[in-house]
């Protein structure tokens, strides 16, 4: 639709219009005003201190001197300037708008229908187009590369879409969309935006200034930046349409800038009320600081990369914490980005984390932190559901701007406190739309990584690229895990450029656990941080059944009948459903308050639900099993949505074999918490693997077994050499003393030299095996690498070398993530809660085929859930998630 619009659409250039569905007071938003919103924008954000110098560190510089600052605000002003052309501007015409006997100009976008003008490829355009911003010859002065950091910043700002303009071969030359048409005159509107940019952004023309910082990542930074300040200045709850030419319009602009970016929570100048002193931990927590947080608080502040390493269960959550309040108040950083592996983890976190804000903040004025899930739309207390038109309603009726970050998923990070899964942060290193936004804003902030390991390889790798910019950038990160292997640790400390074998086995074993790892010019430091007082021995066996369900099934539900809280952690959804469903045919009349329910709903907990769903498990699993856990048995089966960062707590755990890092994760949730009633039985931790016939790993090699993820054929655990390692220690070791055992059970099963002399025992067929698991391995980095940005490369100099792919859908932040969004209309029911509606469910794309997407599908109800279809394939959701039907 065509909106209807001031008379004087037709000469001033438009840079927003509104459609006739919402046509009001102002239709339009002139270009020269949106301009001077995102310049003023861009100008606010570099008013805040971290901001600021995380771009100038990515630079190389200490400071960034207020004509740099000046210079690149110009920049983002003109990132929309192509919309002078008539193909673009005449969008919004109506008929009776087009001269007569004149050919409409062809319709035109306005950054790719640029490059021509920009590459040289139209030479006319280029020359007018230059001499019209009637001081370019002068900016060109502004670097010592003959202009060639001065092009890369504009083309850069030209890129704030969220992805790098392609200069050659992106459009071929149309001359016509740049000559007058009707009232248009590109020319002249080039010289009315460079003439107003230049009383804008005075100071950017000081001779005396410095040079340009020609680093690629300046550029790159740069551009997050320049995205954000976008997305803030395209918001019409600070930026109202105007329609009016007004020379002194930048005086507004500013205004409101500033007050969009103190709403949104990026100017924390109004943030800092901690007291003189900060709080004691204990004020903060409740009890005294353990031996890792202690030795976490030793760490040095201005250490970009701590690695904390202790068993589950110790608190390294809230040393973490306690860190970014220390940090927090020294100014280092302005907020923190809390990344754990499952939503399931971050929904739990979020908790904890609004907690410790409210007592690091006691007067109240404190930022909520956002839950950075999508779909869950929750900032602090508030929870919001999505209205027509992109808006969001919040039901605390928030009328400023705080909760902005939390509308969508690409604004989670600017959010000073989120917590959220990895895979928010990885996107700020992997080639997709956006990527520069996420990155550029979280360097302000700490992020905290909890559960890094060295299982995923691709994962591993978009994770080191991330916080190898962030570390460019100045930025502080800490990484948690509970076991992480000597190779995995080195690979996150190793300097760039330092490459070497690592520790011996013996070494590596000898390396002191629990401890506290830091950078240093050498490499890396690791202290010894001593007993937590969290030790445990482990009753520890492997039986056979694991393809055995209703045995399976019969272990936890006698457990639950004695009074047990039993957690049953398989491998796949598959075996997870199966043992589900063995669990209710054995499961007699007075069974029914055993088993895991949401709103009386047998069920189980794994990632195949509607993320509204999700919800419900999450919060109900939580219950059962978290702090506070209600006396009386009951049978909780999942996935590894169970394993990593809950705290949950169980009397007793069966579970899949699996490598032994994953293994110790998992008896993590077993006798967490010492306090806890167990019933007479169950009152020492006792952990069930469950592993193939005969404990004979060997047939997995071949094909035509149901391997339940593990091995060549079972896509989850490849590497049968790190499961025979993890198996032979279970039967050598019937108790496990965590974490006295910890660093030994995980380095030899892990460590090259353990992995090598199995393979040399075990044959020919293994040797073959693990040469495949290497070429996999190296195929997995080598597909990150490609996946990853290259921040050293420039946007004008190694122009194609910085584009995105094309099909950058397929890039994932793990492999094997291949999920697609399927909706529903009408929303059918949850089958976990008639009165919550599901518009959409994930699907894995092999399940898809190369069926065709709808828009929507149509579900059918049946008894439990409900069915669908896509093309020829049929799905059913139900209790048990989605399945094939």
């Amino acid at each position: 639709m065509n909106p209807e619009v001031n008379p004087s659409y037709t000469q001033q250039p438009w840079a927003k219009a509104r459609p006739r569905r919402q046509r009001g007071p102002e239709s339009i938003h002139l270009l020269e005003h949106h301009l001077a919103d995102v310049g003023a924008c861009f100008e606010a954000l570099l008013e805040q201190p971290t901001i600021r110098q995380r771009l100038a560190h990515s630079g190389g510089l200490d400071i960034l001197d207020d004509a740099t600052a000046s210079r690149i605000s110009l920049f983002a002003a003109l990132h929309d300037i192509g919309k002078v052309n008539t193909g673009f501007q005449t969008q919004v015409w109506r008929d009776m708008d087009y001269p007569s006997g004149q050919r409409k100009p062809s319709r035109a976008g306005h950054t790719l229908d640029l490059s021509p003008v920009l590459s040289g490829d139209d030479n006319d355009t280029s020359q007018w187009f230059f001499d019209a911003l009637g001081w370019w010859d002068e900016a060109i002065a502004w670097d010592y590369d003959d202009g060639e950091t001065v092009c890369a910043l504009f083309i850069t700002a030209l890129s704030h879409h969220g992805r790098p303009l392609q200069l050659d071969g992106a459009r071929s030359p149309n001359q016509r969309i740049w000559k007058p048409y009707g009232g248009l005159n590109p020319a002249g509107s080039v010289r009315r935006i460079g003439y107003l940019a230049r009383r804008w952004f005075p100071s950017a023309f000081n001779p005396a200034a410095p040079p340009l910082p020609s680093a690629p990542a300046f550029q790159h930074h740069f551009l997050g930046l320049c995205n954000l300040a976008d997305w803030i200045g395209s918001d019409e709850q600070w930026f109202p349409y105007y329609s009016a030419p007004d020379d002194d319009y930048i005086s507004a602009a500013r205004r409101k800038a500033r007050n969009a970016v103190a709403e949104i929570g990026l100017n924390v100048s109004n943030r800092r009320p901690l007291p003189d002193a900060l709080p004691s931990f204990r004020s903060l927590f409740d009890f005294s600081p353990n031996a890792i947080q202690q030795a976490t608080q030793k760490a040095s502040l201005a250490t970009q990369l701590v690695i904390i390493e202790s068993e589950t269960g110790s608190g390294k959550t809230e040393a973490a914490l306690y860190r970014f309040a220390r940090m927090y108040q020294a100014g280092l950083v302005d907020g923190l980005y809390f990344a754990l592996p499952t939503r399931a983890a971050a929904s739990q976190i979020h908790g904890r984390v609004k907690s410790f804000v409210t007592r690091m903040f006691p007067d109240g004025n404190f930022p909520e932190p956002v839950l950075a899930i999508p779909g869950y739309l929750r900032a602090g207390a508030a929870a919001g559901r999505h209205l027509p038109d992109y808006e969001v309603w919040w039901d605390n009726h928030a009328a400023d701007g705080r909760p902005w970050a939390a509308e969508s998923p690409k604004r989670f990070l600017a959010a000073q406190i989120a917590v959220g899964t990895i895979d928010q942060a990885m996107l700020g290193a992997l080639k997709v739309k956006n990527a520069h936004l996420r990155s550029s804003i979280l360097a302000r902030n700490l992020l905290v990584v909890d559960e890094v390991h060295a299982s995923d390889i691709y994962m591993s790798e978009v994770l080191k690229c991330l916080l190898e910019a962030h570390a460019n950038a100045g930025g502080y990160a800490l990484l948690m895990s509970a076991t992480l292997g000597s190779t995995a640790r080195q690979r996150w400390l190793r300097r760039s450029g330092r490459y070497d074998s690592g520790p011996s086995l013996n070494e590596a074993i000898a390396a002191p656990y629990p401890a506290v790892s830091v950078q240093s010019p050498d490499g890396e430091s690791i202290s010894d941080a001593g007993e937590n007082g969290q030790d445990k021995t482990v009753h520890i066996a492997a039986v056979p059944e694991m393809s055995d369900f209703a045995a399976v099934a019969g272990r936890a539900l006698t457990a639950a009948r004695a009074g047990a809280k039993a957690l049953v952690i398989r491998n796949t959804v598959s075996h997870a459903v199966g043992t589900q469903q063995a669990l209710q045919d054995l499961a007699g009349p007075g069974d029914a308050g055993l088993l895991f329910a949401v709103k009386g709903t047998p069920t189980l907990h794994h990632g195949r639900f509607a993320a509204a769903d999700r919800e419900l498990l999450d919060r109900r699993v939580e219950k059962l099993l978290g702090q506070g856990r209600p006396p009386g048995g009951c049978v909780v089966i999942g996935t590894q949505t169970l394993e990593q960062s809950l705290d949950l707590d169980a009397d007793l755990l069966i579970t899949d074999l699996c490598p032994a890092d994953v293994l110790l994760q998992r008896i993590g949730r077993l006798h967490r918490h010492r306090g806890n009633a167990r019933p007479k039985d169950y009152d020492q931790p006792s952990c069930i693997v469950l592993t193939p016939p005969d404990n004979d790993l060997a047939p997995l090699l071949k094909r035509g077994q149901n391997p339940n993820g593990l091995g060549p054929h079972g896509y989850v655990y490849r590497s049968l050499q790190v499961l025979e390692a993890t198996r032979r220690l279970i039967a050598a070791h019937s108790q496990w003393r965590i974490p006295e055992m910890n660093r030994e059970l995980v380095e030899r099963a892990t460590h090259h030299e353990a992995l090598e002399a199995i393979t040399q025992e075990m044959g020919d067929e293994w040797r073959e095996h693990a040469n495949d698991n290497e070429g996999g391995y190296i195929a997995e980095a080598q597909t990150a690498r490609n996946d990853t940005i290259n921040f050293g490369k420039s946007f004008f100099a190694d122009n194609r070398e910085t584009l995105f792919p094309n099909d950058e859908e397929r890039i994932r932040t793990r492999t094997g993530d291949d999920r697609v969004d399927l909706h529903f209309a009408p929303h059918p029911p949850s089958p976990l809660d008639q009165s919550q509606l599901i518009d959409r469910i994930a699907a894995p794309s092999r399940w898809l085929g190369n069926q065709e997407i709808p828009d929507t599908i149509q579900p059918t109800p049946v008894d439990g859930g409900f069915e669908f279809s896509v093309g020829d394939r049929k799905f059913r959701y139900d209790r048990l998630g989605l399945r094939r039907a």
